[in-house]
């Protein structure tokens, strides 16, 4: 997944977390026509949607894309070091046309993604809820970790909701 629908921190300032969403909306008649697949969204252009080797699509949890990184040499070498995990993360470079901020939660919502340019495996990801694999044994293989890896997050935001709401009374929530 280049991207999720997550809630995450993008950064933090004096112990205030400024968070981004991107509503599961935003990529409704966005412009992927020439996406690129990069490496920390700069050099070489490992594989394009232009030429097939890429392919974009929506489902609930995010962009998610399949790249054929078979066709040059270092495209493979690429899938290598995502192999060898050098990698496990991705981002995606984009034009926004839609968005607001809740300055109560310091949350930066994307309500429309006019355009991406690029997905890239990335050393340091802004979404760290985005993942990248290669397919192993069966084209599966990646569906299943991700899986595992959403509902153990999935747990760990429930066992936080949970924490917080210890003691209180649920009529007055």
């Amino acid at each position: 997944y280049a991207s999720t629908f997550d809630e995450y921190t993008h950064f933090e300032i004096d112990g205030i977390e400024y968070k981004e969403r991107i509503e599961p909306t935003a990529f409704d008649g966005t412009d992927m026509s020439d996406v690129v697949f990069l490496k920390d969204h700069e050099g070489t252009v490992f594989a394009r949607t232009k030429n097939g080797s890429i392919t974009l699509s929506v489902n609930d949890h995010g962009l998610f894309t399949r790249t054929d990184l078979t066709r040059t040499s270092a495209a493979k070498q690429m899938l290598e070091e995502i192999r060898a995990e050098m990698y496990t993360q991705m981002s995606f470079a984009f034009v926004v046309d839609d968005d607001e901020y809740d300055e109560r939660t310091h949350t930066r919502i994307i309500r429309h993604v006019k355009k991406i340019y690029d997905i890239s495996a990335v050393s340091f990801p802004a979404n760290y809820y985005t993942d990248i694999s290669v397919a192993t044994r069966s084209r599966f293989d990646g569906f299943i970790e991700c899986e595992r890896r959403r509902e153990r997050e999935r747990a760990e935001k429930v066992q936080r909701i949970k924490e917080l709401l210890k003691g209180v009374d649920p009529d007055e929530t």
